[in-house]
């Protein structure tokens, strides 16, 4: 079945393929400037900082509604070897097999395409199964820095968690904008709360996937018009799961990495941020969300951190 010419309206109003030349491979990073950073160092006021990662563990949040997607399987490789001979200093090491997307993650331009094309125009023939992708991998994206804003929809609305039907709209971003005191600008990572994430947080990892709120349709055209870098959200799907038009899945994911080239991260915990942001009556911070830069990877884990 072929995209609804309604989703190719929006696609045309929010593409940037070429706004950075026909080379671009990191989209609205390019938004993070010098001056971006600059202005966001001066964000931070008491130096509190709040790690926004979830561990990563054998009993993560992957339930295997994502195939191939697996939580981490940590192993022990040495223990206490003492490797250049006996009482020589002893080493350990482990190893992890895991989906780069298992846990708390960017999603790389590459992690979705659609009618045959990836970001910037490239073909989606361009990932091959031992490469990976060619262009826009998520080593690509250096540099994750810039002011974060918490947009807390949930708090914003009155409630401790959205329902798990609820599409967040631009006007739940306006709403949780007017909350912040601040406006959204040029080159800043927003931060999405729905509260989901506490379902996870209490122990039920199907409920926490499914069904779940999230994203609009109608909002990338909103993070177009702001010029944001990045942005993610408290939940599996990042969009609301299952979709709010019929047969139509993951449209935000391609409106945002295919035609906007801009990165998306899910399975970010807000809670304590939230909470940090309400005692001290601010929303905006500096982030640190820099990926793994694994070569040629569709995503990676990434530990973020905000500094107020």
């Amino acid at each position: 079945m072929s995209l609804p010419a309604a989703f190719h309206d929006i696609a045309k109003r929010v593409n940037n393929w070429g706004r950075w030349g026909a080379d671009d491979e990191i989209g609205t990073l390019n938004l993070i400037t010098d001056e971006v950073v600059a202005r966001a160092a001066t964000e931070v006021r008491t130096g509190r900082r709040v790690p926004l990662a979830l561990p990563l563990r054998q009993d993560g949040v992957q339930t295997g509604l994502i195939p191939g997607r697996v939580n981490p399987l940590h192993s022990m490789v040495q223990i206490n070897q003492e490797i250049f001979g006996p009482g020589t200093v002893a080493c350990s090491d482990d190893t992890v097999t895991m989906g780069l997307q298992a846990a708390t993650h960017w999603d790389a331009l590459t992690h979705v395409s659609h009618s045959g094309r990836l970001y910037n125009g490239r073909p989606a023939g361009t990932i091959t199964p031992h490469g990976g992708a060619e262009f826009s991998g998520i080593d690509k994206a250096r540099h994750v820095v810039s002011r974060g804003v918490l947009l807390d929809v949930a708090r914003a609305l009155g409630r401790d968690r959205l329902d798990g039907s609820h599409a967040v709209t631009p006007e739940d971003l306006e709403a949780a904008e007017e909350l912040a005191g601040t406006r959204v600008r040029t080159g800043d990572i927003v931060l999405v709360r729905t509260g989901q994430v506490q379902v996870y947080l209490a122990g039920d990892r199907e409920a926490y996937g499914y069904p779940s709120p999230g994203l609009s349709v109608r909002t990338p055209e909103w993070f177009h018009a702001r010029e944001v870098a990045a942005v993610a959200n408290d939940t599996l799907t990042f969009e609301i799961f299952p979709p709010e038009v019929e047969d139509l899945w993951l449209p935000v994911h391609a409106l945002h990495l295919v035609e906007m080239g801009m990165l998306q991260g899910q399975n970010w915990n807000l809670e304590k941020l939230s909470t940090a942001c309400g005692e001290e009556g601010r929303y905006a911070f500096l982030l640190s969300a820099m990926p793994e830069p694994f070569v040629g990877a569709t995503g990676t884990p990434v530990a973020p951190v905000a500094i107020l």
